[in-house]
């Protein structure tokens, strides 16, 4: 699982951000609303943890941009405001939970999991098809027209992200975060000896192509327009 951490409070940021480490979650760091809404906009999160009052863009601005941009990342507001009118404002732009500081770690860890929990329904499917390409996902297996396709574990994980992101071109970033775990550097070809090979298997010998690049931008998997 994956969070991003908008904290101003550096001493509170890098506590925050060790402690959801060690609770087994992958945490990006920024000090800034700013940061905060560029880092959601490139990168796939399952929830964000944002403090109200920050420099640049406050929580409230991110959270309103966040959703206007149409994205459905649970949000935990951190605030040292307290009061009712407060706490009413974030959840009707659509935060999820509020937490006031100070506030013990094992209640933000628990309100964390509660959110998680509730946001992963999507997460549960364990099939995902499109044309004639069915993929297990409990057995990690791939099935093209009746054909077994061999994958390797990082080429499963790279189809499975496409395919969960369906008719979205994704960003090398983004796929580099989420299939690699790392800051995509652009003097590297990984993603694209990646979706080379994984096309290799996917789509050479097959119809209709699945795999498509939309040059300058990332890739993406969907069915071809009919002619």
């Amino acid at each position: 699982m994956k969070l991003l951490v908008a904290e101003d409070e550096p001493k509170t940021g890098t506590y925050l951000q060790q402690g959801l480490s060690e609770a087994g979650f992958s945490v990006d760091l920024v000090t800034n609303g700013t940061d905060a809404l560029q880092h959601v906009l490139s990168t796939s999160y399952d929830l964000l943890i944002l403090d109200v009052m920050m420099p640049g863009l406050d929580g409230w601005e991110v959270l309103r941009m966040v959703r206007a941009a149409g994205q459905e990342v649970p949000v935990l507001f951190l605030t040292a405001r307290d009061r009712v009118e407060d706490r009413v404002k974030g959840l009707e732009l659509g935060a999820d939970d509020y937490l006031i500081k100070p506030f013990a770690f094992s209640e933000l860890l628990a309100r964390v999991r509660t959110l998680l929990r509730r946001g992963s329904a999507a997460a549960l499917q364990t099939q995902l098809s499109i044309a004639n390409l069915e993929v297990d996902l409990l057995k990690r297996r791939a099935v093209r027209a009746g054909q077994r396709i061999d994958l390797t574990a990082k080429e499963f994980a790279l189809l499975e992200l496409l395919l969960r992101r369906r008719g979205e071109v994704l960003p090398k970033s983004l796929i580099a975060s989420q299939v690699w775990d790392m800051n995509f550097d652009s003097d590297t070809n990984v993603i694209e000896v990646a979706i080379r090979r994984l096309r290799a298997k996917i789509d050479d010998g097959f119809e209709p192509k699945l795999i498509h690049t939309a040059r300058g931008m990332g890739y993406m998997i969907d069915e071809p327009d009919p002619a």
